[in-house]
């Protein structure tokens, strides 16, 4: 067999097998991978030179004068040239025939020895830190696909200062529990196997529901309201649009959504990457994002394997894996940056089984505490010397939930900042979200949730409870939207109050109320203001009453119909924990659900005897004489903790329900 030898590289004429003196190359996927990290400008000018067709010889006189003679450096640097594009000519060649290599080997999971030169010494190349011995799943998968952009490129190891301080930012000081590791390095991206809840993703274990959430809810805004168009930016979808009221998302039509919301495998990917992508995106300041990953081999296996496949190798991979202290990061997790939104994409679907693994809620957290940098998310906590996973149950805390929800790692619900005094100031949601966030503890008057949650850009929202997260969700952005009757209600009752002296007791002097009439172009009669004003105080009730026997045209509220304008839609509980519920035969199974609530509002300052009034006209009383008639009735409203959640953003909303009540637990 003729061997050139060209530096360091040593190529054959008669096969396509390369060697690197220095590196051990031993096999064309490798010689590709050594290309890229091993090329010098000259060579690369040789293989640009070796796809054009070969020029004339200029010589200034003829080679075969014997009165001239080619010196020893020349020919020298003449050999060196042809050697060169002799091996860059032979490296083209290798690429070209790459792909049907690739595809004619299959992959050995178990290590066994493949390509052609697995029996040669292999040593460690330069810049990479592929160990001795046969070729790792990792390459392996990188060779079976050559447009697969290599993760490895700048990838870095954590630094063991920065592991072990992000460890302890995330579980404490303290030795954390078994239990609490094993709730979290147990938890990973799934979706639904069940066709009635496929969009959602399904917990396993308690604790790390408050990084699942929010990522359900950003992949529900992908589901439903943005999808990416040809240009690869983002539009809305069809939920969006509130004259397209016969379809949402892509082609799933409406008469189906009282029963099942159905995507495809690649819908729902897709949807996935770019909610863990903008989360990201959103806590490096929509600069940077640092994307955590594992150290272990079976995470990079070729994504055109099947799903089960990879999880089973995964799986496997992970066996005896426990990330329970800041030199354990430091041994597994690599991290890297990117810069493009784009590039974040390419790198999550590159990296996704890793997500979907066990371990995919602490890389999610890693990487979001990362993206955001570490001193940034101590300088966002008022308290930055607690974890962020609670003890002892080791649930999430509100500042994992509000870095993935905002951006920042805040530990309060209500917009902006507080001044408490004495250089003491509390920090709470510093701008507008996508997807919002109402909680239990509002209802019990145990914290106040402010606009930027209460209303976010998509109708959506993560609903907390004392222990668990969840979701509520809506077809069309319209649920959020406030009428006229209610715009014009709102202006009146504001002015109201700004006149109440009361501190709330609801009524203000005849006075005030000469003083806003003129403000609100409201025309009473003057025998209605004589009776609005027959005592030194005017109750809200009684002005209420008033506006709704008043025009429009003279700044009341009357309704044509002389009915109260009640908003009714209806919206969607996704609860994501796996419970056990019985099936035919007496076989239980685990499984999330979906619940569909019909929600019906009164106007916002409609006072409760009117309400009740309403009830018993419109048949609430059930009184016997209707019964008989055969009048349909309204069914009583129903209740449970989430109805509760849903009155924080909705006053004194009405819910019905089939079947059981929804969990928020």
């Amino acid at each position: 067999m003729q061997v050139k030898s060209i530096g360091k590289f040593v190529c054959t004429s008669s096969s396509s097998v390369l060697y690197a003196k220095e590196d051990n190359i031993g096999s064309v996927e490798d010689l590709v991978f050594a290309m890229g990290e091993h090329d010098d400008e000259e060579l690369q000018r040789a293989f640009r030179m070796s796809l054009q067709a070969a020029p004339d010889a200029k010589r200034s006189k003829p080679r075969d004068n014997p009165g001239t003679a080619e010196s020893p450096e020349a020919s020298d640097r003449r050999i060196q040239r042809e050697l060169r594009a002799a091996a860059a000519e032979q490296r083209r060649g290798a690429l070209l025939g790459l792909t049907n290599l690739s595809s004619s080997q299959s992959l050995d999971t178990k290590g066994a020895s493949t390509p052609s030169l697995a029996s040669e010494p292999r040593t460690v190349c330069k810049g990479t830190d592929r160990s001795e011995g046969p070729v790792s799943l990792r390459d392996a998968a990188e060779k079976m696909n050559p447009g697969k952009r290599r993760v490895e490129g700048n990838r870095q190891q954590l630094p063991i200062t920065v592991a072990e301080r992000l460890h302890t930012m995330v579980f404490g000081v303290q030795q954390v529990s078994r239990e609490v590791l094993a709730q979290w390095c147990h938890q990973g991206f799934r979706f639904s196997p069940d066709q009635d809840t496929s969009l959602g993703l399904v917990q396993r274990e308690g604790g790390p529901c408050g990084v699942l959430a929010p990522i359900q809810a950003l992949v529900l805004k992908y589901l439903l309201f943005v999808f990416e168009d040809d240009t690869g930016s983002d539009q809305k979808g069809k939920a969006a649009d509130a004259s397209l009221p016969t379809k949402v998302g892509k082609g799933v039509h409406s008469e189906v959504l009282d029963s099942k919301l159905v995507f495809s495998h690649a819908q729902r990917t897709r949807a996935l990457v770019y909610a863990i992508g903008e989360t990201l995106w959103r806590a490096g300041g929509r600069k940077k994002a640092t994307v955590a990953m594992l150290d272990i081999p079976a995470i990079y296996i070729d994504r055109n394997f099947k799903e089960e496949e990879q999880d089973e190798a995964v799986a496997k991979a992970l066996e005896g894996v426990c990330l329970d202290s800041g030199k354990e990061l430091h041994r597994l997790v690599r991290f890297c940056d990117v810069t493009s939104i784009s590039s974040l994409h390419q790198q999550l679907q590159n990296l996704l089984p890793g997500f979907r693994s066990p371990m995919g809620a602490l890389l999610l957290l890693f990487s979001a505490l990362l993206s955001r940098g570490l001193d940034a998310v101590q300088a966002d906590r008022d308290d930055p010397d607690q974890p962020l996973v609670t003890t002892p149950f080791g649930h999430a805390s509100q500042e994992i939930v509000n870095l993935l929800l905002c951006g920042h790692a805040v530990p309060n619900v209500f917009d902006g900042n507080m001044d408490m005094g004495g250089g003491m100031c509390l920090k709470g949601i510093p701008t507008s979200v996508e997807v919002g966030f109402l909680t239990l503890l509002e209802s019990l008057n145990l914290c106040k949730v402010g606009q930027h949650l209460k209303c976010p850009k998509w109708p959506i929202w993560v609903i907390g409870s004392e222990s668990h997260y969840s979701i509520l969700f809506a077809f069309t952005p319209t649920v959020q939207e406030e009428s006229e009757f209610d715009n014009r209600e709102m202006l009146v009752r504001q002015a109201f109050d700004a006149q109440d002296q009361s501190g709330g007791g609801g009524f203000i002097t005849a006075e005030a109320l000469q003083q806003i009439l003129p403000d609100l172009n409201i025309e009473f009669s003057q025998d209605v203001l004589n009776t609005l004003c027959s005592s030194d105080i005017v109750v809200w009730n009684d002005l209420w009453q008033a506006l709704l026997q008043l025009d429009k045209s003279k700044g009341g509220l009357k309704d044509s119909c002389n009915t109260l304008r009640r908003r009714q839609f209806d919206v969607y509980h996704f609860n994501g924990i796996a419970k056990t519920v019985p099936t035919i035969g007496n076989v239980s199974h685990q499984r999330p659900r979906l619940t569909k609530i019909e929600v019906s509002v009164p106007p916002k300052w409609t006072p409760d005897v009117v309400l009740a009034e309403e009830f018993k006209a419109s048949g609430g009383d059930m009184s016997q004489e209707a019964s008989d008639s055969g009048a349909s009735h309204p069914e009583p409203a129903q209740h449970a903790p989430l109805v509760d959640c849903i009155r924080t953003r909705w006053q004194r909303a009405t819910c019905h329900w089939t079947g059981d009540a929804p969990s928020i637990v």
